[in-house]
């Protein structure tokens, strides 16, 4: 073990689950051997706190490294506000600044507020949706965090979770008045979204919405799910804090001809420093004065100013073809890889947020060797893909030569039924577990 692990063994003793983001979990990704902590990180380079080099392959710190670690043009902006101060009594000029770059992307909304990340966004967004509407109701399909109003779905039923990205969500501590706020329904299922709008119209106070993850809507879904809203005047809030900038320089909603009464975008909006943001329509959104939502840190410049620079550096690039370029690569080449060596895998999600599955009776376990053996070829992997703007042609050719290898070693342990006794530790977690 590395100077990683054994740190990372003293945090579990002092920070309850070891970590911030279940998704930075070593659990999540390689038990016992995953390097855990970094001393530095450039472009897609990461060098752990051993000085060992890696490669970052995985999700580019789950989807806030849009245009790379440390990216010159961001923090150069960072830099300046700091140096004039990142905070004071009065405010930031940065706000006014970055709510016209976002409403002259996005055409139909007319307001803006910030928070400083994608759950409290969403927090905001359903306390001013619930405020507009005056009912408590939210019905909702896709991930959206962590906050009470989202995890009261699991108080009904412990797994109405399990499809909506992760599984296992506990939803204790989460006051078992709030069972029957928010209900669940699946993403392209018409008949079934127009069911439980019909079942609790007259007390839904709003609907949420991933626009994308895995599958691209239907036109059918599109146009029910707006038209139902509309009609009810139930406001309808889209989370772009996963898809946003991703697919076009806003939001994957504008793809998709749907729009909004309120969108959320945080992570990629900022390249690392935190920041959300979210956009509406005048008339849902004028409501957030009628109810208490502040907070100081929400003041601070570093945030509004990172995502100014961010958002004029995708602009410049073209950045979501670029991203979608490399996914599609990425995709291509996992589907080569695991013909040539004769493994049967799926692969899916939009391009720029690529993932795959082993075809196998215990894909953990595979999932698990894949993650333990690229990493002894300095790729931090798994079997999820985010694209950024820092994977070059030839890293990812590298990757790509990598994940040849490595499949080709796993259809050899298949082969043998020796999976398992290929692993040096314990086999990844799929979702969410407490920790001892």
């Amino acid at each position: 073990m590395g100077k990683g692990q054994e740190l990372y063994k003293k945090a579990k003793m002092l920070i309850p689950g070891g970590t911030q983001l279940l998704s930075k979990r070593p659990e999540m990704y390689l038990p016992d051997y995953w390097p855990s902590y970094y001393s530095k990180a450039k472009g897609c380079e990461i060098w752990d706190l051993d000085g060992n080099h890696y490669f970052d392959m995985t999700n580019m710190s789950v989807g806030a490294g849009i245009l790379g670690y440390a990216d010159d043009d961001v923090d150069n902006a960072v830099k300046h506000v700091i140096n004039n101060g990142s905070i004071s009594s009065l405010n930031a000029p940065e706000e006014v600044e970055l709510a016209e770059v976002l409403l002259s992307l996005h055409p139909w909304a007319r307001m803006v507020r910030y928070a400083r990340g994608g759950g409290d966004g969403m927090s905001v967004a359903v306390r001013i949706a619930r405020a507009y509407s005056q009912k408590d109701v939210v019905l909702f399909c896709g991930y959206h965090g962590w906050h009470d109003w989202y995890l009261s779905a699991n108080l009904g039923e412990d797994s109405a979770l399990d499809g909506h990205l992760l599984p296992g969500l506990n939803p204790s501590g989460v006051p078992r008045g709030l069972k029957g706020t928010s209900l669940t329904f699946q993403y392209n299922d018409v008949a079934g979204f127009k069911e439980i709008l019909k079942k609790h119209e007259n007390r839904i106070g709003a609907v949420v919405m991933e626009p994308v993850r895995n599958d691209a809507p239907t036109k059918d879904f599109i146009h029910a799910v707006r038209s139902e809203t509309s009609s009810r005047n139930i406001p309808l809030v889209v989370d772009e804090v996963s898809a946003g900038w991703r697919l076009n320089v806003g939001g994957a909603h504008m793809i998709y001809n749907l729009e909004p009464d309120i969108a959320v975008f945080a992570k990629g909006i900022s390249n690392g420093y935190p920041m959300a943001a979210i956009i509406g329509k005048e008339k849902v959104m004028q409501t957030a004065q009628e109810t208490f939502i502040s907070s100081t840190y929400w003041t601070d410049r570093i945030g509004p100013a990172a995502a100014i620079a961010t958002i004029n550096k995708m602009k410049k690039l073209n950045l979501p073809e670029y991203l979608i370029s490399c996914g599609r690569k990425i995709q291509e080449g996992w589907k080569k890889c695991a013909e040539n060596a004769g493994l049967q895998i799926h692969t899916g999600g939009i391009y720029p947020l690529s993932h795959f599955s082993f075809e196998h009776e215990k894909p953990l376990v595979l999932k698990t060797l894949f993650t333990q053996e690229m990493l002894k070829k300095g790729f931090l992997a798994t079997t999820a893909y985010y694209s950024s703007y820092a994977h070059k042609d030839e890293i990812i050719e590298n990757y790509l030569n990598a994940c040849m290898d490595v499949f080709k070693f796993i259809a050899k342990a298949v082969t043998d039924k020796s999976e398992e006794k290929m692993l040096q530790g314990p086999v990844c977690h799929a979702g969410f577990k407490r920790l001892n």
